[in-house]
């Protein structure tokens, strides 16, 4: 009998799968320390909002690369109830953050709002991968088992997300940042004519946006002989939500830093976090709570160095019983953030997990 599955990252362009569990490490550390000494050739896993906490990195027994996997089974109704945040108390929650935000706390904060589910039958973490891969469009599709983070024992992060981290290949390293989104259609379903235009001249979404890319290239470039930025982000889509993206690529000066080691340095970016990130981070767990995996990364890293990390958004917790999930969707809230807007746009991207679940 093959060993279970204990990693997933698929793509257009591969997929990368672990089975079975040689090690695990709860920290960055552990699995860089592993990694740098030879112990283990290949972790997979996913870090914390928080990456200088909790972690959940397993060195499989068998690791497969191939192309990327289809989904093998249909996508059926799942769900048995389901309750999120109400509209009402998302809504005091950006206000807090934006006066946060006039009082001079931070300039940009990622405030989210959470969905949980009971399902009508136990879906395995395969299955529940499958679901993604059915539904996903051109995302990125994960699956982590989070047992070696403490508390988490058989829980798995699952999702579908749109925005790479960073890839390392050699001394190149590349990211594409998102920040900034519109809806693609109306509560009807017809695709709004000029969204992406209308992104694309939106000062509020170019300035959050700028936040984040700001930050890569404030990290990146100490690190990098040469480093491509380009002046204006482009716009990109999933299935239901239009984006702004940049994509950076830079020369590493010193090819063996890691992409863990990347992973750790640049997570959690603005998009997700906000800026100043310290005060950011603060400010949400005041007014959103802990984070745990939302929001953190989820990828890859092999004896080379190399590897792949996307943030971990448009994502699902799924507990040990494997009936019942926990999902989030947030947005950046900045200087004249709208409350209603930013509702609107939090049940837009509940959107691929809520496809998934039917």
């Amino acid at each position: 009998m093959p060993a279970r599955l204990s990693f997933q990252l698929s793509n257009a362009e591969q997929s990368v799968r672990g089975f079975g569990v040689r090690s695990v490490f709860g920290s960055v550390r552990e699995a860089s320390a592993a990694l740098a000494s030879g112990t283990v050739g290949f972790v997979g896993g996913a870090l914390g909002f928080n990456t200088e906490g909790a972690a959940s990195l397993t060195a499989p027994e068998e690791v497969e690369f191939s192309p990327t996997v289809t989904a093998r089974a249909a996508v059926t109704p799942v769900v048995e109830r389901l309750t999120v945040t109400p509209d009402a108390v998302h809504r005091d929650l950006v206000r807090r953050a934006i006066e946060a935000i006039d009082a001079g706390q931070v300039d940009k904060v990622v405030v989210a709002r959470s969905l949980d589910a009971q399902l009508t039958v136990p879906v395995e973490p395969e299955a529940m991968i499958d679901r993604f891969a059915a539904t996903a469009g051109g995302s990125t599709v994960f699956g982590a088992d989070l047992s070696a983070a403490p508390g988490f024992a058989d829980h798995w992060l699952i999702g579908a997300s749109p925005e790479l981290l960073l890839r390392k290949r050699g001394a190149t390293v590349q990211c594409v940042p998102y920040a900034g989104s519109a809806p693609r259609f109306d509560a009807d379903g017809a695709e709004i004519p000029g969204a992406a235009d209308s992104l694309q001249r939106s000062a509020k979404d170019l300035r959050e946006h700028r936040y984040v890319v700001d930050y890569l290239r404030e990290l990146l470039a100490p690190l990098c002989s040469s480093l491509e930025v380009p002046d204006r982000p482009e716009t990109t889509s999933t299935r239901h939500v239009w984006h702004l993206a940049t994509p950076i690529t830079g020369q590493l000066a010193d090819p063996s830093v890691t992409a863990l080691d990347l992973a750790a340095l640049l997570s959690p970016t603005p998009a997700v976090c906000g800026t100043p990130t310290a005060a950011a981070a603060e400010l949400i767990t005041e007014i959103e709570g802990r984070r745990d995996f939302y929001a953190g990364a989820v990828g890859w890293c092999n004896a080379e160095g190399d590897g792949e990390w996307v943030v971990s958004i448009r994502c699902l917790e799924l507990d040990a019983s494997r009936t019942s999930i926990r999902a989030w969707a947030g947005g950046g809230i900045v200087a004249g953030s709208d409350p209603d807007a930013e509702v609107a746009e939090t049940t837009v991207k509940f959107q691929t997990v809520l496809a998934a679940l039917r």
